[in-house]
């Protein structure tokens, strides 16, 4: 087989009727729109409009706001990173950072940082590098004899701290 001998298996595709190309069509005259008002016009655009009354989108009241600079951290339990562990994804002589959680499969992207949480069972002794991490998640891990490095946030250009 060729490139130019691909095609769709017969009946796959279905060719678009097309409306308003006269009465003997069958999607004639009206073209699917029904007989007259407002919504069998061209140009209408009727979303939210209430008919006059005061629409609900005005109607309620707004509150609280988007904070553009929030930071979307991708969180792990420790549950989690143990499971890894033990299927021999992650090597716990050398330290884990969010690119080997990555590559082991933990997380499927870093996005602004990992945050470590401390849910689950966690029994081995770790030196893990993350943005940040629960108390709960520093504690378990140091009981064991681990450390949690935290990374310094970066510094963004202009800002005064």
């Amino acid at each position: 087989m060729k490139l130019n001998q691909l095609r769709d298996n017969e009946g796959a595709t279905k060719k678009r009727m097309r409306v308003g190309r006269g009465i003997g069509s069958g999607k004639g005259k009206t073209g699917g729109r029904g007989v007259k008002g407002q919504k069998s016009r061209t140009g209408v655009s009727i979303n939210g409009f209430e008919g006059g009354q005061m629409p609900i989108y005005r109607r309620l009241p707004k509150r609280g706001f988007t904070n553009i600079f929030r930071k979307d951290y991708v969180a792990v339990n420790l549950g989690r990173l143990q499971t890894a562990i033990d299927a021999g994804k992650l090597d716990i002589s050398a330290v884990i950072t969010a690119e080997k959680l990555v590559s082991a499969g933990v997380v499927r992207r870093i996005r602004d940082g990992i945050r470590l949480l401390g849910h689950g069972d966690f029994s081995a002794k770790v030196t893990i590098e993350v943005a940040g991490a629960s108390r709960s998640a520093v504690d378990a891990v140091e009981k064991l004899g681990g450390k949690v490095v935290m990374l310094a946030a970066p510094v963004i250009e202009g800002e005064t701290t």
